[in-house]
């Protein structure tokens, strides 16, 4: 039984979701305690309490302390089995988190499996479904996997009710990822989404990007959604390089400026350009997991946050790697796997 310790770094719910995939990956079971310890609302909430049971559901998993606000879980794997699953996270919970929790496991079963995802598309502290979409399984492809994701409805916080289809095909190993460099740029664009709210706010950001970036009309798109999937906004700012993409998302709020929106999505931008790293910082910390399941890889990213050095510390315990991080010079890192000598 492995043993985690839920207040590790941030503290937060990534090295439960983590312990679920590498659980079912392996068949290893966890115990863990101090679940969130470092959040203002410690233990499961409803998006941590789903991606649970989505784990339990899709390999059988025998499960105890599965409620909500509960602090220790114990967590017993069985068997991987593909299937056409759908779960409801409730509220404006992360459809994105819950995908994440599972698709390792899936991408090792025998068959392919469809999942039907209800709750939040794009959440401010999940990546969004169009950063998955765009940057994440793009790469998850190069490495040989087939990952359909389609956004049948979005869903903003707080009230949700988005929806997101995918579908997986089984990949039996995934092959190395080496990443050193974004490559040659090829567009930068912009979209402003927005559910409920006057469209004139979506055309405000755009604009204050356009000036900011010097982009082309054509590189700019208002994508009006049906008024009952908001209220909602989301700026989302997709640079293309030959490598790798990178999608920088900001959220409009109530109080906040459209041109302050544009601002916070701009300057994210810049500081990932700015540091000629290939991965962002977010990017860096969800390549992890299937570097592991390669068993070979390395990538360059902007210093990586205590998200990511506490998700490496996690799949050491389940796996026989370990990831090193070097740096390289300022802001930039490279971060390379290794295999743990005689594991």
């Amino acid at each position: 039984m492995i043993e985690l310790d839920g207040s590790r770094g941030e503290g937060g719910g990534q090295i439960l979701r983590s312990a679920l995939s590498l659980a079912m990956v392996t068949g290893l079971p966890f115990r863990i305690e101090n679940i969130r310890a470092g959040r203002p609302k410690p233990g499961l909430l409803r998006q941590h309490l789903a991606a649970v049971q989505a784990a339990a559901a899709v390999c059988g998993a025998q499960v105890q302390g599965d409620a909500l606000g509960a602090r220790k879980l114990e967590f017993v794997p069985g068997q991987v089995k593909a299937g056409d699953y759908a779960f409801a996270i409730g509220s404006a919970g992360s459809c994105t988190l819950v995908l994440q929790t599972v698709l390792p496991a899936l991408l090792r079963a025998a068959g392919p499996s469809t999942l039907k995802l209800s709750g939040g598309t794009h959440n401010p502290f999940a990546p969004p479904a169009h950063f998955l979409q765009r940057a994440f399984l793009p790469l998850l492809a190069r490495m040989g996997a087939q990952v359909d994701l389609r956004i049948v409805r979005c869903g903003f916080y707080p009230a949700g009710g988005g929806e997101l289809n995918v579908r997986i095909e089984p990949c039996a190993q995934l092959a190395p990822l080496h990443l050193e460099e974004r490559g040659p740029a090829v567009r930068i664009h912009a979209e402003s989404l927005v559910a409920g709210v006057p469209v004139e706010v979506a055309q405000r950001e755009l604009a204050a990007v356009q000036a900011a970036l010097g982009l082309a009309d054509d590189a700019l798109a208002v994508l009006g959604l049906p008024q009952d999937q908001g209220p909602g906004n989301v700026l989302l700012l997709t640079c293309e390089h030959e490598h790798v993409n990178e999608v920088v998302c900001a959220f409009g709020e109530r109080g906040v400026s459209s041109e302050k929106v544009a601002q916070n999505a701009v300057t994210a931008l810049w500081a990932y350009l700015l540091s000629k790293a290939a991965v962002s910082e977010h990017l860096a910390d969800q390549l992890l997991l299937p570097l592991a399941m390669a068993g070979s890889g390395s990538f360059t990213t902007v210093e990586p946050s205590g998200h990511t050095r506490t998700n490496a510390e996690v799949i050491a315990k389940f796996l026989p790697v370990e990831f090193g991080f070097e740096a390289l010079e300022k802001n930039r890192v490279r971060v390379r796997l290794t295999s743990r000598v005689g594991s």
